[in-house]
């Protein structure tokens, strides 16, 4: 069976993890001559706190996220991938990454890294990753340390 990935969605989070994503889904667009879209999303839950202190912790997250979003679509245009845009939302990722931006993007590959939460915070609140899993329309992969990619 020959599967050839069309529209190829990364979860950015600025996090460790999600760079390695990113240079997987470089690789994997290239082979597939796909669309990559990085995606990230502001968990707009973080500033029920935060906002009272800080009025413009939005807008600098805002900010935050276009720097890393344009670098990483950079770097993807400049490894060669023809097609790459970005996309900002906000919300609950768990919610926002497979529920709405796969769909209204025909994705038909998540990549996302995997968590580094630890075996309690998984179970409170569960990780993004396996809420992707879960409730993605379409297939994912998901990115581990890379310590674990060298066991491989």
């Amino acid at each position: 069976m020959d599967v050839k990935y069309d529209h190829i969605l990364v979860a950015i989070d600025g996090s460790k993890e999600s760079e390695w994503a990113l240079e997987k889904s470089i690789e994997i667009a290239k082979r597939n001559n796909s669309k990559l879209l990085l995606a990230h999303v502001i968990d707009t839950r973080s500033f029920l706190l935060i906002d009272s202190y800080d009025p413009d912790i939005g807008d600098r997250a805002n900010k935050l996220a276009i720097d890393m979003l344009e670098k990483y679509q950079n770097q993807a245009l400049e490894a060669g991938v023809a097609h790459v845009q970005y996309e900002i939302e906000y919300g609950s990722p768990k919610v926002k990454i497979p529920k709405e931006i796969a769909k209204n993007h025909s994705i038909d590959l998540i990549i996302c890294g995997a968590t580094g939460m630890n075996t309690v915070e998984r179970f409170l609140i569960g990780s993004v990753s396996e809420h992707i899993t879960r409730f993605a329309p379409c297939d994912v992969l998901i990115v581990r340390s890379e310590k674990a990619n060298n066991k491989i």
